[in-house]
């Protein structure tokens, strides 16, 4: 069920880790038509032409909420709406903010042109004070949503409809749309590395100034409880305070303590500009093989989460289902989520500070391997890192996953696999401090900080035999589960990285009366059930079989929910449990009592360089 209010869905404040108290939510009824013949701008569209559909955003036109619900696959799409700024926000920046849009757009104001956008997971705005009108304004938008293999897509199917692991598509407008209004000369964005160690929140204040005498003040409450405040000086753009906290309180899964800012600007004496945010102190440590968290090991017990939704496809109904998932999977007994192919909502991120979940943020990938995909793929990893860098929850990046895009790495492709080491390169750039997996799953690099491994041999007493050289340290297997898959390419080697199984598992809940016969390719690769005393049994073999492998850091089970075709969820693609959350938790905690999480896997072989 979408939430509302006073009939504008999804109303919650979409950026909630830098927030101002003013703003306009401008989800709700929209124009909207297809353009297939891409004549829409020679029609004159842009310039304030009425669209013949109506459309619900932030829902995409694939979606049942978006009141279109047209499955088909329409290259170019058209938005407009009217709207109306308040009075008291003339003489300020008028921001015009879009949460995320697939894939490219360009905004026009009252027929004039503001800006454009590529990249279909990130958000973007445009200063559009100088196109305003007083009264009404008009708001329209052009969007080209390919089927192009060289687009970040992830798990939206290059033919529009839900085949084997792909699902229907998300075009246009697909996360929240909002204006702001701002002063001139505001605080542009927030850098936030805290420490649990060191009990210290370490800031960098952006500005949208120029270099001149600034003062920033920061207030740091616990609750209602001011824990310091203090302030700096600079004659630049970019403000720098380290602040220690009394008296920490870390940021875990267990006890998700977290802190609220107030980041205030001056010039001299006058306060220009205002915003809130919040932060966790914790440490994310690679060290011995295993996974440290706050200084203490911790063994992963993620699960795989895709992000569909039945009636929304990408875009959650509600503010309120993002927090009913992240609760549903602390109820199966998880510390952790491996968001799959999908850059998620903030509000998402949000629910798992706040409540306390892992997360391994992963970057939707491309079909194909080209400069062109290549550049979009890395360009919108950069923001993707920077939209989130605050985020506590956040504990790895995964840029690549499964060499999507990279079909070649498994012949050792140089230039494949140069760039998956520029990705890793790229990461560590923007964030020293988290761990990268270079390419989650197999065809590893030199580089990798996890060696991140998908198996889904589906019993204890098959992966104890599969994994029996490496239990006697001994080498890896050479090659994955999936057939000729090498674990490492182009002579990188293990190298003594924490390894993880980052998917297992997948047990497929076989439908009522459908014959042997008809079972598609994912039978192929995934166990069955068919009712849930089996489905147990088989979970706590194989979650025995995992936690027997003294070796590995963590899992991570395929998967959260059903998504169409691909039934292996522990919900139901409703959010409907199959199995009482309370024996999946029951198996994971006795899973978690026999595991050795301070055991060293650099007794590991050096697993010779792979052919």
């Amino acid at each position: 069920m979408n939430d509302s209010h006073n009939g504008v869905p999804r109303p919650d404040y979409p950026r909630p880790q830098f927030t101002r108290p003013t703003w306009i939510n401008l989800n709700g009824e929209w124009e909207f038509a297809f353009d297939d013949l891409n004549n829409g701008a020679s029609l004159g569209w842009a310039l304030g032409a009425s669209l013949d559909r109506r459309i619900i955003v932030p829902f995409p036109y694939q979606s049942k909420l978006s009141n279109i619900d047209d499955k088909s696959v329409h290259e170019t799409v058209w938005y407009a709406r009217n709207f109306e700024i308040p009075m008291n926000w003339v003489g300020m920046n008028v921001l015009l903010h879009f949460g995320a849009v697939d894939f490219e757009c360009t905004v026009w104001i009252n027929g004039r042109e503001v800006g454009h956008n590529r990249g279909g997971h990130t958000p973007f705005y445009f200063n559009i004070a100088p196109y305003l009108n007083f009264g009404s304004n008009r708001l329209t938008i052009c969007v080209h949503d390919t089927q192009s293999g060289a687009q970040p897509r992830g798990k939206q199917s290059m033919t529009g409809q839900p085949h084997d692991i792909d699902y229907y598509c998300t075009s246009g407008i697909w996360q929240t749309v909002w204006m702001e209004p701002v002063p001139a000369i505001r605080i542009e964005d927030v850098k936030i590395q805290s420490s649990a160690a060191l009990a210290t929140v370490d800031l960098t204040v952006f500005l949208h100034a120029p270099s001149s005498r600034w003062t920033i003040r920061t207030e740091i409450w616990d609750d209602t409880r001011l824990v310091i405040a203090a302030s700096a000086e600079t004659n630049c753009a970019t403000i720098r305070q380290l602040l220690k906290i009394p008296e920490p309180k870390a940021w875990s899964p267990d006890s998700p303590h977290l802190y609220d800012l107030k980041i205030r600007l001056f010039q001299g004496r006058e306060l220009l500009d205002e915003i809130s945010t919040y932060t966790g102190l914790r440490d994310i440590e690679l060290r011995s093989g295993t996974c440290h968290l706050n200084g203490k090991p911790v063994y992963l017990q993620m699960v795989l989460d895709q992000g569909y939704w039945q009636d929304g496809l990408l875009s959650a109904p509600s503010d309120a289902a993002m927090r009913a998932d992240v609760l549903a999977t602390k109820a199966f007994g998880f510390n952790g989520v491996r968001k799959h192919q999908k850059i998620e909502d903030p509000r998402w991120l949000f629910w798992c500070d706040h409540l306390g979940l892992m997360v391994w943020e992963e970057m939707p990938n491309a079909r194909e391997w080209s400069t062109q995909a290549e550049e979009l793929l890395a360009g919108e990893w950069r923001r993707v890192v920077q939209r989130d860098f605050n985020h506590p929850c956040i504990v790895a990046w995964v840029p690549v996953n499964e060499s999507m895009g990279f079909p070649s790495l498994k012949e050792s492709h140089p230039g494949q696999y140069a760039f998956i080491e520029r990705m890793v390169s790229i990461t560590r750039e923007l964030d020293p401090l988290r761990p990268v997996i270079d390419n989650d799953g197999w065809e590893h690099s030199d580089i990798t900080d996890i060696c991140a491994i998908h198996d889904y041999t589906p019993t204890a007493h098959l992966l104890r035999e599969r994994y029996q050289e490496a239990t006697r340290g001994g080498d890896l297997p050479a090659h994955m589960w999936l057939e000729g898959k090498p674990l490492f390419v182009l002579g990188a080697r293990y190298r003594g990285q924490p390894i993880v199984l980052s998917e297992v598992g997948g047990f497929l809940k076989v439908p009522d009366n459908i014959p042997p016969a008809k079972r598609d390719m994912l039978f192929q690769f995934y166990g069955s059930w068919h009712h849930q005393a089996e489905f147990l049994a088989k979970y706590r073999d194989l979650m025995e079989g995992i936690a027997s492998l003294r070796f590995v850091a963590g899992f991570c089970y395929t998967q959260l929910a059903d998504i169409e075709q691909e039934t292996n969820g522990l919900l139901t693609y409703s959010r409907e449990p199959k199995i009482d959350p309370a024996e999946i938790c029951r198996i994971n905690r006795n899973v978690l009592a026999n595991v050795d999480i301070t055991r060293d896997s650099a007794n590991i072989g050096s697993n010779k360089t792979q052919p």
